[in-house]
C-alpha cells in the first residue's frame, strides 16, 4: 500500500465533501478545538472504506491509521482525518492482532473526545478482546486509570461480549462497582450502556443486579439500565428508586 498515497486521496476526497456551516456546529457541538471539515459520517465512511476495500497488510493498516490521526491543519489535528483513522481499523479489525489493543490505548490515550474513544474502544478494542478473552487483564487496568476515557473504555470494551450473548458478567460486576460511584457523566452513561445491552439478552440478571445497588447507582446510570426492561420490573425499580431518592 501506498499510505501517502491514500492519506492524500482520503483528504481530497474529504474535502471535496467540505461543508463550512456543518463543520462549524460540529465544532461546537463537540467543544473542539480540531480542525473540521464538516463530513457526515456515512459519507465520511464512504471515502475511507475505498482505502481498505480489499484487506491490507497489518503493518500497511497501521501505518495508514497512524498517517491518518497525525494530519494537521495550520497545527491543528483534523477531526475528520482522525475520524477516518479510527474507521480503518474498525473496518478490517480482523487484520489486527492481540497486541494492537496497546494501539488503540495509545489512541484513546490521545484522544480528547467520545467521538474517537467510543468506536475505538468497543469496535477495536472489544473485538479484540472478544476474539482473545486473555486480554481482559487490559481493561482490568483500564477501569483504574486515572484519565476519564480510559475508564470508558474499560466499559464499552465490555459491549461486544454482550451483543454476541458471551458478556463478562464478572468484569461488568467488578467495573460497575468500582465505578459506580463515578461523578463523570460519560463513566454513568458508559455503564448505563452496558446493562441497557445486557438487559436487551437477560432482563433478569440486569434488574437484579440493580435492585441490590439501587442506593448507589446514578440518575443516568439507571434511566438506560431500565429502559428495556419488563414493564413490570422497570415499574418496581424506578419505585423503589424514587423512594430512596427522597
Amino acid at each position: 500500500m501506498d499510505v501517502e498515497g491514500e492519506v492524500a486521496r482520503i483528504l481530497a476526497g474529504l474535502r471535496d465533501l467540505a461543508d463550512p456551516v456543518r463543520a462549524e456546529h460540529e465544532r461546537r457541538y463537540l467543544k473542539s478545538a480540531f480542525a473540521h471539515i464538516g463530513v457526515p459520517v456515512p459519507a465520511l465512511r464512504g471515502v475511507v472504506v475505498s482505502a481498505v476495500r480489499e484487506p491490507p497488510a497489518r503493518g500497511d493498516l497501521l501505518a495508514l491509521a497512524a498517517a491518518l490521526w497525525t494530519v494537521e491543519d495550520a497545527g491543528r489535528p483534523v477531526h475528520e482525518a482522525r475520524m477516518a483513522a479510527v474507521e480503518v481499523l474498525v473496518k478490517r479489525v480482523k487484520v489486527l492482532e492481540p497486541g494492537d489493543v496497546e494501539v488503540a490505548e495509545r489512541l484513546i490515550l490521545d484522544s480528547a473526545s467520545w467521538v474517537y474513544v467510543d468506536n475505538l474502544a468497543d469496535r477495536v478494542a472489544g473485538a479484540l478482546v472478544l476474539r482473545e478473552p486473555g486480554l481482559g487483564a487490559v481493561l482490568d487496568d483500564w477501569a483504574a486509570d486515572p484519565y476519564l476515557w480510559v475508564r470508558r473504555s474499560a466499559l464499552l470494551a465490555l459491549l461486544p461480549g454482550v451483543r454476541t450473548g458471551a458478556p463478562d458478567l464478572a468484569r461488568i460486576t467488578r467495573f460497575g462497582d468500582a465505578l459506580i460511584g463515578e461523578k463523570e457523566f460519560f463513566i454513568r452513561k458508559a455503564l448505563g450502556w452496558v446493562l441497557r445491552e445486557q438487559s436487551k439478552k437477560d432482563p433478569a440478571w440486569v434488574a437484579d443486579w440493580i435492585e441490590a445497588r439501587i442506593a448507589d447507582v446514578s440518575g443516568v446510570t439507571f434511566r438506560e439500565a431500565v429502559r428495556h426492561l419488563p414493564d413490570g420490573d422497570a415499574a418496581r425499580l424506578t419505585a423503589a428508586y424514587r423512594a430512596q431518592a427522597r
